[in-house]
């Protein structure tokens, strides 16, 4: 039976707040893993159930890397120790394209070693990420792609002319025990907590990068507010040396109190101006109950239903869409009864986990 190596380039558990990291916790703490053993740096603790393979950091490494220009020189090395060239293996890696490159590297003077593994890679952006012939050596190399939606399956089968690789996908998932809907009168109660009894809360939370849209909200929000004064902007993630009329400016709220903030809210915005590869705050505020308007960029089509479950701006950099979306919704607000949401669930990604598993299990066994 192959044994299952995630090599990660944080350590697991990660104390800090990342999507992949977080629904890879949900699996170590489920009942239900396939996987082995993780290769990564020392964590401060450890997940029970699984093994670990630890990747030196110390002084040593550090100067060797420097010297040598080879950043994943350790990874390398504690994944060739581990592995036994007697027995196959299943290798998952996740968004590091230098670290495969590495492996290639390697595999390159090392051939025999190779046939022994089945070589997964997640990704978890949505476009291309190398031209078309600079790819050719990566999908050669790699057994499979795991990606997080089937557009961008259809942008790379569009974009590369060679794809010699399998490809699979695995929407992300949340813990909907933490992210949910709550009934009217806890809403009720949230909303008088945070003293917003009598408006209609909106919510935006990211990383404050340009690419995620925020300056385009604020300015939408100085044409809305000029005309609507029930209504105020939440803004989780970014904390601006600015006063702006019904804009509430949180910073960074950790993880486990994030549901609270998309059950209060009403109306949750994501106006990324990149191609998104999935986006877990939008399926956190879709859970929450909370009506959604999105970019139509990337993945987020095929996360809202194509227009199933949330609104999509169609040219999301227009800032004039935004505030039409948001009128319409203030308009319909009443009338409107949030959806009680059974996709993308953490217990569904585990089960598609285990089956892209299973399935490299059965090709290399």
């Amino acid at each position: 039976m192959p044994k299952v190596i995630l090599v990660s380039q944080n350590p697991l558990p990660y104390p800090f707040i990342g999507s992949w990291t977080t629904m890879y916790k949900n699996y170590f703490e489920s009942d239900s893993i396939a996987i082995d053993t993780i290769l990564c740096e020392a964590p401060k603790k450890h997940f029970k159930n699984v093994e670990y393979c630890i990747v030196p950091n110390n002084l040593t490494t550090k100067v060797k890397r420097k010297l040598n220009k080879k950043q994943h020189q350790a990874y390398i090395q504690s994944l060739i120790s581990y592995i036994n060239p007697n027995e196959k293996y299943i290798i998952q890696i996740i968004d590091n394209f230098g670290l495969v490159r590495a492996l290639y590297d390697y595999f390159l003077e090392n051939k025999k070693l190779r046939k022994q593994l089945y070589i997964q890679f997640f990704y978890h952006g949505y476009p291309p990420f190398f031209g078309n012939f600079d790819s050719r050596w990566f999908f050669e190399f790699i057994d499979e792609m795991v990606l997080l939606t089937q557009a961008s399956y259809i942008e790379h089968k569009n974009y590369y002319t060679i794809l010699p690789c399998m490809f699979s996908v695995l929407h992300n998932g949340i813990d909907a025990s933490r992210f949910h809907l709550v009934s009217q009168q806890q809403k009720i109660q949230l909303k008088q907590k945070h003293g917003v009894e009598n408006k209609t809360v909106f919510l935006w939370c990211s990383q404050d990068r340009p690419k995620k849209g925020l300056d385009l909200i604020l300015y939408a929000w100085k044409l809305l507010t000029a005309k609507h004064q029930n209504i105020e902007l939440w803004v989780i993630g970014a904390k601006r040396p600015v006063e702006l009329d019904h804009v509430r400016f949180f910073g960074k709220i950790p993880n486990v109190d994030l549901p609270e903030y998309y059950q209060t809210s009403d109306c949750y915005l994501f106006p990324v101006l990149n191609h998104e590869g999935f986006g877990m705050s939008l399926i956190e505020a879709l859970h929450c109950g909370n009506y959604c308007i999105a970019s139509a960029l990337g993945g987020v089509p095929e996360v809202l239903k194509e227009g199933e479950l949330g609104v999509l701006v169609s040219n999301p950099h227009f800032v004039e869409e935004w505030v039409t979306a948001i009128e319409d919704y203030l308009e319909q607000k009443e009338s409107y009864t949030p959806k009680k949401v059974d996709l993308y669930t953490k217990e569904k990604w585990i089960e598609g986990m285990n089956k892209i598993i299973n399935k490299a299990v059965t090709l290399i066994d």
